[in-house]
């Protein structure tokens, strides 16, 4: 795989799948546009990715909140203003938010849908001209919650099934274009997510370790190996694929208690 020449941004690129994703696509020559919440935590992953960088590549980091309309139109014109283009489309920040039909309030429904919806709704809108034109790719980062069906997480539930049916509809519409359309969907992946959704240190160790009965393959995923499926589903190596979502979850999507 080689991304020399061609522009990636990467949204919730300051930590997690996203980060991993910036360092894997800098040492395959891409120049990066990252975007996340966070300075500090995004500085860090742009010097990780120039350490790892083909010469010549760049790396522009444009802190932001994709809840604010303004930020996500800044965000994707400072990528076309440094850039010129764009090829890849990331859109992989997300946020989770525990609780049932009982439990979940309307603002963390709207904190949900906001950020894993909406805001992915509008960078893809405002991004598609520039695609079209670069004939380049998008890859949506959902999750195996998407796929099936899980108690406790309702609202994170609901807006990955919009993430994916938004794959498949919005790779229909612009396949005639060239430009391909497709999602990861991982299944649990040790990053902060879950953390940052409401689980306590304690809570999340018994998650973790749950995790290795509730995938086929006995363990949690890692941000590296998301990255990985990413980075193929953006490449020429994909050429022919697109309105899939590909399950980087371990078999969990499969696996049926008994």
């Amino acid at each position: 795989m080689n991304f020399t020449g061609k522009v990636v941004l990467i949204t919730g690129a300051s930590s997690g799948i996203g980060a991993a994703t910036a360092v894997k696509f800098s040492r395959l020559g891409a120049n990066l546009a990252l975007t996340g919440r966070k300075a500090h935590n995004l500085q860090k992953v742009a010097d990780e990715c120039k350490k790892v960088a083909v010469s010549g590549s760049e790396h522009l980091t444009v802190v932001g909140s994709l809840e604010n309309e303004e930020d996500t139109r800044r965000i994707l014109a400072s990528t076309i203003e440094k850039f010129k283009k764009l090829d890849i489309l990331v859109n992989n920040a997300g946020v989770v938010e525990l609780g049932s039909i009982e439990t979940t309030s309307l603002d963390q429904f709207d904190r949900v849908f906001n950020v894993n919806v909406r805001a992915l709704y509008h960078l893809t809108m405002l991004a598609t001209p520039h695609l079209v034109k670069s004939k380049g790719n998008i890859v949506n980062v959902s999750s195996v919650n998407g796929l099936r069906s899980f108690a406790g997480v309702l609202a994170y539930n609901m807006s990955k099934s919009a993430v994916d049916q938004f794959t498949r509809c919005v790779a229909l519409e612009l396949a005639p274009k060239h430009v391909r359309v497709n999602s990861v969907n991982p299944g649990v992946i040790i990053t902060e997510l879950q953390k940052r959704g409401g689980l306590d240190d304690e809570s999340y160790a018994k998650f973790l370790e749950r995790s290795k009965e509730t995938h086929a393959l006995g363990r949690p995923g890692n941000p590296e190996e998301v990255a990985d499926s990413i980075v193929f589903l953006a490449s020429d190596q994909a050429s022919f694929i697109t309105a899939t979502h590909l399950s980087v979850d371990g078999g969990r999507h499969a696996l049926c208690p008994r």
